[in-house]
């Protein structure tokens, strides 16, 4: 931490008898404006965008280039047009725009949708993913997204974007397999904009392979529509 600033949010510090003192009023209070419920747009973002957004916060990943090279491992907080940079520290917490998860800053990195964060690195994690598929013509889909080997999937969510079409009656959300695999998360559901899903496990699945989640018709096939799918699931993080 840069000597003359506080130690927890790096905000600059008056000195005695500092010339403009307005400068550096100004710089603590678009630090502090940046930090406090602090919200991360993304973690993985390499170049800054070409707009900048006053109060709008990246975490700057390794590799960053442009405005943002040589500070990877720093919050970038938008700021007159420009960049302040704050080096965030362990228990750090922030929500991550582009995941819609809570993450925690484990010293040296982010740890999104860390729910604990043990001593050693160790801790449970609380994920999601989402995707939209497009469904054309066929029986079956399957996201591009997977279960990751070790989640332990406590269910799925679906909503229909656009209307399926088709001879398909309804539609049943899952996974490849047997029948009970196929509607784990959802049977006999509507093709109507708006209509949903909402599959809890009970008890919670643990995957060792990976596995993309299947949209499968029922009563005919699919030839078009859009659904939004999301998948949530528990994670162990393993000690350093």
């Amino acid at each position: 931490m840069p000597e003359n600033t506080t130690t927890n949010c790096g905000l600059p510090l008056l000195m005695p008898a500092q010339a403009q003192k307005h400068v550096t009023v100004n710089e603590a209070l678009l630090r502090l404006d940046g930090q406090v419920d602090l919200v991360l747009q993304s973690l993985t973002r390499i170049t800054p965008p070409e707009t900048v957004v006053d109060g709008l916060c990246w975490a700057v990943p390794q590799g960053a280039v442009n405005a943002w090279e040589g500070q990877g491992g720093k919050v970038a907080i938008g700021a007159n047009g420009g960049w302040i940079f704050v080096q965030p520290a362990y228990g750090r917490r922030a929500v991550i725009a582009d995941q819609g998860v809570v993450a925690i800053h484990d010293g040296a990195a982010w740890v999104a949708g860390a729910v604990t964060l043990g001593q050693h690195g160790s801790g449970l994690l609380a994920r999601q993913l989402s995707e939209d598929v497009t469904l054309g013509a066929g029986e079956w889909f399957e996201t591009a997204m997977a279960i990751p080997p070790g989640g332990l999937v406590v269910g799925a969510t679906a909503r229909v974007l656009e209307a399926i079409t088709g001879s398909a009656t309804s539609w049943s959300l899952g996974t490849a397999g047997d029948a009970q695999s196929l509607g784990r998360f959802g049977q006999g559901l509507g093709l109507a904009p708006g209509s949903w899903a909402r599959g809890v496990l009970s008890p919670p699945i643990a995957f060792w392979e990976p596995a993309p989640l299947r949209l499968t018709a029922a009563g005919g096939q699919f030839a078009g529509g859009r659904v939004r799918v999301v998948l949530h699931w528990w994670e162990l993080r393993l000690p350093d």
